[in-house]
């Protein structure tokens, strides 16, 4: 335990901490300043007595972890930032600031910040991402800590993280909730009731403390337990006020997200000065032990190129499994996660290879996407989740905090479309690509036969921010040799002649189906030019527009997902600045039912048949 000089001095960054924040969230006129009094201890004890860190170098590998999944607290990670000499304090005046990187809630601008968070409910997936990659795969000793809120655990994704850092026996990681009763419009359900905290942590499969989160000497203590606690993570139930020190303001509501009004600033500010009984700056943090290597940034590649041939059929979801295994030859860096759909997925493939490099995330897609993106954080591994493409939309706001976070993750979603079969609409993923292509870092996937899946797989590994690969359920016939070569935003043109009618683009089984409308039409004595588009963002444009003005202006797109916001729409706002460009779209309309895959693809009229149809109501006049 620390002696009691180290006591005061704890107690004298709390209160400076306060001061900083009231001060940052007063120069903004906005902020969360009672979030961040209730933690000022908790944030003392943590940086300035029980992590281990760089001062000078936030994103050492090396470095203990810390996640503020409570991100409108953010006034005060950023003072204690200031408090270890990073920030300089006058920064801390410019919060929220257009020209500031101290933004409202903290993103990865900042060196020392990891994910971001702000959307609550999700620090902890995270830290759980970043706890098991320290414990299973850098076996290293740096341990991971999430600051969190009460009012957060009435998400669901919390208890999906508790449930699975209990699973994998994560000791390297403690959660400090900060019970401090108030929520931004009411109290919190349980407000101070740390028994049924207690209680509840225990019964998920941590180790929970409950401490006093403003007794410094009682959190020491209960840090330096976390630390002695083996196969089991440990929980800090800190008891603490909102607004913590401030004089009429401390554990009252509506005080949410306000500044201090200016006419309480001095007072208050003048009663913290007062504690203070050493001004000075803290002695730095003890230094990590290092056992981590840099990341090795090296460009990793299929160990062996594609070896399938033309004419045989694999659906594209198995050649995503082959494909992982050869990455996975490559660099040990790879690792995958899947939600218990990985004998569908193929991601099994990888399990069987590379055991230790798979991680089981079971049913829950929320949390698996936040441990994938912890898993990634500081380039530690390349990481691809996969899952029935379908599921991901319940952790769509993950997926959109990734991109904020500037993660490098790649997700590959299975099952699209209508083209699944028998299973139902539930099973059917139909508005996946408008999902995707709506997240601004993320580079989308369609790959229409095996050798092209491998080659997606191979650029999503190498690609900087997120990415999608939309792989199909039904065996597709192969129809690039092994040795065809694959570029982001480059299409393929799989059928053409001097006379084609009209450009018809398809992706993944509608491709397929338009190779098949060409060889209907083809019987008629009409010929249409085919066109792969590979990725759906970015388009390639060029090669659509230069097609398309070969073929009289005319464009038809086909895809298994609902018209809104896929292929077709991603095609007409790439030509619709141009004359005399018209573009027909088939997709699915209305929600489908359960068939066979072929009467699906006939039903709602993006089957072969359908658009040979269309090509003949484009010339019937």
């Amino acid at each position: 335990m620390p002696d009691k000089a180290t006591m005061q001095e704890l107690k004298d960054v709390a209160n400076k901490l306060r001061i900083h924040s009231i001060k940052a969230t007063c120069a903004s006129n906005s902020g969360h300043p009672t979030s961040c009094c209730s933690a000022a201890e908790l944030m003392s004890v943590l940086f300035f007595h029980t992590m281990r860190y760089k001062t000078d170098d936030p994103g050492n590998p090396c470095n203990d972890r810390f996640v503020l999944s409570k991100g409108h607290a953010a006034p005060i990670l950023y003072a204690a930032w200031a408090e270890a000499g990073f920030v300089k304090e006058s920064d801390l005046l410019n919060l929220r600031k257009i020209d500031s990187d101290l933004e409202g809630h903290p993103t990865p601008k900042l060196p020392f910040v990891d994910v971001a968070t702000g959307s609550l409910g999700q620090g902890l997936s995270a830290a759980c991402g970043m706890a098991y990659t320290g414990k299973m795969f850098d076996k290293a000793s740096y341990r991971v800590y999430c600051m969190m809120g009460d009012g957060e655990c009435s998400e669901g994704s919390v208890w999906e993280a508790m449930a699975f850092a209990a699973y994998y026996k994560l000791d390297n990681l403690v959660a400090i909730l900060d019970v401090n009763r108030l929520g931004q419009s009411d109290p919190a359900p349980l407000q101070h009731e740390m028994d049924i905290y207690r209680k509840r942590c225990e019964a998920f499969g941590w180790n929970a403390i409950v401490v006093d989160g403003h007794d410094v000497e009682a959190l020491c203590r209960a840090f330096a337990d976390a630390q002695q606690s083996r196969d089991r993570p440990t929980c800090i139930v800190a008891k603490t006020y909102k607004g913590k020190g401030l004089k009429g303001i401390e554990d009252e509501l509506n005080w949410h997200g306000k500044p201090i009004p200016k006419d309480m600033v001095d007072g208050l500010l003048n009663n913290l000065n007062g504690q203070i009984q050493n001004p000075k700056k803290i002695v730095c943090p003890e230094l990590p032990k290092a056992d981590v290597l840099p990341a090795d940034l090296s460009k990793i590649y299929l160990s062996e190129a594609p070896t399938y041939k033309a004419g045989e059929k694999m659906a594209t979801r198995r050649a995503y499994g082959n494909a992982l295994v050869k990455l996975g030859r490559s660099s040990n860096r790879v690792v995958a996660l899947d939600g218990d759909t990985k004998n569908s997925t193929f991601s099994i493939s990888f399990q069987k290879a590379f055991p230790d490099r798979f991680i089981e995330c079971f049913i829950a897609e929320q949390n698996m996407v936040g441990v994938a993106i912890g898993c990634a954080a500081r380039d530690r591994t390349v990481v691809f989740v996969s899952t029935f493409a379908a599921f991901l939309s319940r952790a769509y706001d993950q997926i959109r905090m990734g991109a904020i976070s500037q993660a490098n993750v790649n997700f590959v979603g299975s099952h699209c479309g209508v083209s699944i079969g028998e299973d139902g609409p539930s099973q059917m993923a139909l508005e996946d690509l408008a999902m995707f292509r709506a997240i601004p870092t993320c580079t989308v996937f369609y790959p229409s036969d095996a050798v092209a899946t491998e080659r997606a797989v191979e650029l999503a590994a190498n690609t900087k921010g997120m990415c999608f690969i939309r792989t199909s359920r039904p065996d597709t016939p192969i129809i690039y040799s092994a040795s065809e070569p694959f570029k982001l935003g480059e299409a393929k043109v799989v059928r053409k002649s001097d006379n084609d009618l009209v450009t018809v683009i398809g992706a993944g089984v509608t491709l397929h189906e338009a190779l098949s409308a060409a060889d209907m039409l083809e019987s008629e004595g009409k010929s249409i030019r085919v066109i792969d588009p590979f990725t759906i963002k970015p388009l390639d444009v060029d090669t659509i527009l230069a097609n398309a003005k070969a073929t009289g202006g005319h464009i038809i797109t086909v895809e298994d997902h609902y018209k809104e916001g896929g292929l077709g729409e991603a095609v007409l706002s790439a030509v619709g600045h141009e004359p005399g460009i018209v573009v027909t779209r088939l997709g699915v309309t209305g929600v489908p039912r359960s068939g066979k895959p072929q009467e699906l693809l006939d039903i709602y009229n993006i089957s072969a048949k359908n658009i040979a149809n269309a090509v003949h109501q484009r010339f019937a006049n």
